[in-house]
Parts: structure tokens; C-alpha cells; sequence
């Protein structure tokens, strides 16, 4: 099967910096994937390179077997981009920039285009501001509307860049649930995302970037299954000597010990006995995917 998504050796620089550093990926048809990184790390220069909008150095990047540099026009057909940064046209209407956005796709007017962008509406709350001009709208609601704008001619692939930064709870929701439905319906997703716990919720597959190179790429739930600092939570009936190594004591009465591995616990429980402490409560957390990227950007820097 043809890959949704192939980068291969790409590489890109801008003046002095290396945005991107001969990244190879491949994403398969259908896939929820999370490209993750700090910022500067690469993330909008590699989605821009997909989209055409940058030229990459060297190496070859394709969408759905499209190739983007000599193939622009089918490419681009592939692939829906929510951008990072908040564009529009302050003259038009949310309903005519979606038609004017199907326009530009060859989408010819008619009942199926115009079912299929009051489904979006409906689907991302707009509808009540279907005919309300783009600059009266608050900055959610034009994040929404690039949203639509990247649906509007049904793309293949769709790439979600930071799309609920600034957005409010429900719609955030919303979102997701139609992009949920998106992907079951076979849509391939791309996620970028400062918000780690959507991505670990939604992605089943993820790659994390640094300094424009590729640093992890693994199953969501390898990577949670990979070493990383835990976190002990105590409770005790006095206060505990600095020494044992606790943080400072949280305002709920717990005290927090960091380890990485669980012969540790005992360890910490038999120090806090002897210091004369009775343990009421003890709680251990799992590690999510925010302490497995923190671990990963660490280990780049040594």
C-alpha cells in the first residue's frame, strides 16, 4: 500500500540554522500520528515542506505517491494543513471562504459541495456564524474556520498544526470528536501539539523531533513503556528531614520522591520510618508522555 506520508533524507537550512537534518519518516494510510517537539525543533518547517510552501535543500518528500516538487498539484489535492498561524480574509464570510477555499480545489458548486461544508460547520459550531463576516470573529472561531478551510475538498491526509491552541474546552472537544471520525472513516491524521496529553490520547503512533532531526519514533505505547522518572507520593504524620530527599511538602500535605526504578521505593519507605515518620499515604504515578518527552530532549543534550 502506498504510504500517506514519505520523507526521505529531507533536509532544509535557513541562513545559519538547520531547520530540518535528513529526516526519514513514513506514515501509512489511515494512522493518527504525532510529530512532537519543542519549539524550533523543525515541526511547522517540515509541515510547510509538505505542503510546498518550503523547498526543501535535498531529499524527497510525497503525499499519497505524490510527489510535492514535481507533482505539486495532485500533492497538494492529498493533503488538508491547519496552519499554526491565524490567516483569513477580513472581506468574506465564514461560508464564502469555504466556498471560495473548494474553488480553488476544482470543488464545482452544487448540493454535494455545499452538504459537505454545512456538515463541517455543523460539526465544528459554526453554523450560527455561517454568514458572520471572518474579522468580526474571536480568535477560537477563526481557528475553527481554518480548520474547515483544510477539510473543505476532503483530503486524504490532514495536518493538524497546534489547531486548538487558544481554543476553548468545547470546542476542543468537538474537535476531536470529528476528527476521531475523520480518521475511523480512514483519514490519515497528522498531529502537532504542545499539549502532550492529546497527543497520547489520540495517537497510536509518534515521532519526536529536536534541532531539525528526528530523536524517537515508536508506538504511543511503546514509548510510555520506555524507563522514565516516576513520582512517589507520601504522606506522613510529621514533617519529613531534608535529607531524605523529598521535594517541598504540596499544600495537600503529600511529599514527592522522583525514581526510575522501583527497587527505589523500598529504599525511600524503610529512610522515612527510620526518621521516626509514620506513612499514611502513599500513591505512585505512572509516567506519562510529557516525563517521556522531557527524558528524551534531556538525553539529546548530554
Amino acid at each position: 500500500m502506498t504510504a500517506a506520508i514519505r520523507i526521505e533524507q529531507v533536509s532544509k537550512r535557513f541562513g545559519a540554522t538547520q531547520a530540518l537534518d535528513r529526516v526519514d519518516l513514513e506514515i501509512g494510510q489511515g494512522e493518527f500520528f504525532g510529530l512532537l517537539g519543542p519549539n524550533g525543533a523543525g515541526k511547522t518547517t517540515l509541515i510547510s515542506a509538505l505542503a510546498g510552501l518550503v523547498k526543501a535543500d535535498s531529499g524527497r518528500l510525497a503525499v499519497m505517491g505524490c510527489d510535492v516538487q514535481n507533482d505539486y498539484g495532485a500533492a497538494r489535492r492529498q493533503l488538508g494543513v491547519v496552519p499554526q498561524e491565524l490567516v483569513f480574509d477580513p472581506f468574506f464570510t465564514v461560508r464564502e471562504t469555504l466556498q471560495m477555499q473548494a474553488g480553488y480545489f476544482g470543488i464545482a458548486r452544487g448540493q454535494a459541495r455545499d452538504a459537505w461544508i454545512d456538515e463541517i460547520l455543523d460539526n465544528l459550531d459554526l453554523t450560527s456564524k455561517a454568514n458572520a463576516n471572518m474579522r468580526t470573529l474571536s480568535g477560537g472561531m477563526k481557528r475553527r474556520v481554518l480548520v474547515a478551510q483544510a477539510l473543505v475538498h476532503r483530503p486524504p491526509v490532514i495536518v493538524l498544526d497546534e489547531p486548538t491552541a487558544g481554543v476553548d474546552v468545547g470546542l476542543r472537544q468537538a474537535l476531536w470528536r470529528f476528527i476521531r471520525r475523520l480518521n475511523e472513516e480512514g483519514h490519515t491524521i497528522v498531529l502537532t501539539t504542545h499539549y502532550l496529553e492529546e497527543a497520547e490520547s489520540m495517537c497510536t503512533r509518534i515521532a519526536m523531533l529536536k534541532a531539525g532531526r528526528i530523536v524517537a519514533l515508536d508506538t504511543t505505547r511503546n514509548l510510555l513503556s520506555r524507563p522514565a522518572v516516576r513520582m512517589l507520593r507520601v504522606r506522613t504524620d510529621a514533617c519529613l528531614p531534608a535529607d531524605l530527599g523529598a521535594g517541598p511538602m504540596q499544600e495537600d500535605g503529600w511529599w514527592i520522591f522522583r525514581f526510575e526504578n522501583f527497587s527505589e521505593i523500598e529504599t525511600r519507605l524503610a529512610r522515612i520510618r527510620a526518621a521516626g515518620c509514620t506513612i499514611v499515604d502513599l500513591e505512585i504515578g505512572k509516567p506519562d508522555l510529557e516525563d517521556v518527552f522531557l527524558k528524551v530532549m534531556q538525553e539529546q543534550e548530554h
